[in-house]
């Protein structure tokens, strides 16, 4: 029998002003879990993407809709880069405008929203990796 663990999701998508990218995180019963979750917009330029979200925000609500976590401008913390590194993830500006945070989740269904700061419109690209 072999083991089986999550690693990492994604999702890329043009958004509209004033639209909103929702995605769906369980975390089953047990030992809670470690997740880093970014959204990447100015990053993707690097890549050859264009017309990129020049400022993705972040907002983590619970199954009963209450606001738990949100990131605007991620900040090249030391944390938020070791926890990067640690599960292979490209590496993002210090100063620049995309959004990351890391958080520890107890049993349970959560949503990940990810909209333009100020409205804005652009390609974005959303991960979700668990953490060590």
């Amino acid at each position: 029998n072999t083991a089986v663990s999550f690693v990492n999701l994604s999702a890329r998508t043009q958004l509209d002003a004033g639209q909103i990218l929702i995605a769906g995180v369980s975390v089953s019963a047990g030992a809670n879990k470690s997740l880093l979750i970014r959204a990447v917009g100015p990053k993707l330029a690097d890549f050859g993407v264009g017309g990129v979200l020049g400022d993705p925000k972040i907002e983590v609500y619970n199954s009963s809709g209450v606001k738990i976590m949100e990131n605007d401008n991620w900040g090249g913390t030391p944390a938020l880069t070791a926890a990067a590194a640690s599960v292979g993830a490209f590496a993002l500006e210090a100063a620049g405008k995309d959004a990351a945070l890391a958080l520890t989740l107890p049993a349970g269904g959560y949503t990940v929203q990810v909209s333009g700061a100020a409205g804005t419109a652009g390609v974005v690209l959303v991960e979700v990796y668990e953490l060590p």
